[in-house]
């Protein structure tokens, strides 16, 4: 690949090569997204269903979460909305971020504390499913609850579960897994948290590392997997029961805000913003809204400077034909959830038509967003769940760097509805918090100190 040639013709690989904040509009985004014929389709009400199935297990083996539904709040963020403008150093002023905006807060999701938590447990609880009604042990018109008795534990210690991960994906399908009795292993790379490695240790998961970035990891547990006619490899760059799982998160949102009488049409837009790392998460979050808010709903996807994949691979046609190395990034950041080099193919195809665009923050921004957000709110998230937040600002004009865009997506207006999905953060151990938050505190020129 002729990388110069590239950069030459290409204005965005450029800007990207720079590692230098953008704002990215998709010129191939369609009204109705099934007039892609991309040929992706998911059964988003088959997969609730499956959801709704297993919830007599989860309130088993997860008391806390007493309907047996997992599932995040939808917040409304005022005070953080007046303190995005101030971000964006002067460039906006509040009264220019208009509309409502709302925190989606998975990263209070249940068990996991992830967007993860959507489709890695979901992936995890197809598999437990299948391989009980294969083993005669289960129909889908029995109580699921059963699955957490000793007999479906004894089945299960013959089955294994594998993925590679930077973290947050590894969380969720460790600690499912373990719980419903699969032998699970996690191959995760260097960019990994290491209370995330110890955490799943602490459940009974074996954690292998790798020096190496995600791609490595994952090349390895899929080959693994691959010797293995037991072990069920979960492919975060290719897997349908993953999208499938993070897509219920639409029809979710619908209730959500039918709840709140808020109605999403032509005079009352949504437009969401979701930090990207590989693009299962995201994707299917974004396949959802699509298929719930039609032509009325702009998503954006959110990437560090330095780990900026799924902007590459869609701006510059190649999809995972492409790697931020290739272009000369190092892939390393903060934002360790969003630490990939390379974007799905899967997900690559499905937002070519879905995606409204993306937006690249640099490192700086993440932290001190963590502290305005846990002083105007209240609210704790992690730094790469943070990566969505300049999101109302960028498409208002205010701190995009280099902008491409034909100006087809309308900017928000008194009557729209913003959302930022948090994707991470309740799992975060009490002393990295308070590191977190100093961190930001310091960098806002703030003296730091303890959260209230």
């Amino acid at each position: 690949m002729e990388i110069e040639k590239l950069k030459a013709e290409n204005p965005v690989v450029k800007e990207l090569a720079a590692c230098r904040e953008l704002y990215w509009e998709n010129p191939d985004r369609l009204p109705d997204p099934a007039a892609g014929d991309d040929g992706i389709y998911v059964d988003i009400d088959e997969a609730e269903a499956r959801l709704i199935r297993f919830a007599p297990f989860i309130r088993r083996v997860f008391p806390e979460v007493e309907d047996g539904i997992i599932e995040s709040p939808l917040t409304e963020i005022p005070d953080m909305q007046d303190a995005l403008a101030m971000e964006t150093g002067g460039v906006l002023q509040p009264s220019e971020i208009k509309g409502r905006l709302f925190l989606k807060r998975d990263s209070d999701l249940p068990i996991s504390g992830s967007v993860k938590a959507r489709g890695g447990i979901y992936e995890v609880l197809k598999f437990a499913e299948e391989t009980a009604i294969k083993n005669g042990m289960l129909t889908p018109e029995d109580d699921y609850g059963r699955l957490a008795d000793p007999e479906f534990r004894e089945l299960f210690s013959g089955y294994s579960v594998a993925v590679g991960s930077t973290g947050n994906l590894g969380l969720s399908i460790g600690i499912m897994s373990a719980v419903i009795g699969f032998q699970v292993t996690v191959h995760m790379s260097a960019d990994a948290r290491q209370w995330k490695k110890d955490l799943l240790r602490e459940k009974g998961v074996t954690v292998r590392e790798y020096p190496d970035d995600y791609e490595a990891a994952v090349a390895q547990g899929r080959k693994e997997a691959e010797a293995d006619p037991k072990c069920h490899f979960v492919d975060d760059e290719n897997s349908m029961d993953l999208f499938a799982g993070y897509s219920v998160a639409g029809k979710r949102l619908k209730k959500q805000l039918d709840e709140l009488g808020i109605t999403i049409d032509k005079e009352h837009r949504l437009y969401v913003y979701i930090p990207c790392g590989v693009g299962g998460a995201p994707g299917g979050v974004t396949y959802g809204i699509r298929e719930y808010f039609g032509e009325n709903a702009y998503c954006f996807f959110a990437e560090p400077t330095h780990a900026p994949c799924m902007t590459l691979g869609l701006a510059t046609g190649l999809g995972s034909g492409i790697s931020v190395k290739d272009i000369g990034i190092d892939g390393k950041t903060e934002a360790d959830g969003l630490a990939v080099g390379r974007a799905s193919a899967l997900v690559a195809k499905a937002m070519k038509s879905r995606l409204s665009g993306c937006f690249t923050a640099d490192d700086s921004r993440l932290y001190p967003l963590l502290a305005m957000l846990q002083d105007t709110e209240g609210i704790f998230i992690e730094p790469s769940a943070c990566a969505g937040f300049p999101g109302p600002g960028v498409i208002c004009g205010g701190g995009a760097g280099t902008v491409f865009a034909s100006g087809a997506v309308p900017l928000p207006d008194e009557k729209s509805i913003q959302i930022i999905w948090a994707t991470g953060g309740s799992m975060v151990p009490e002393e990295e918090k308070q590191s977190y938050y100093k961190k930001g505190c310091e960098a806002l020129g703030a003296a730091g100190g303890e959260q209230e």
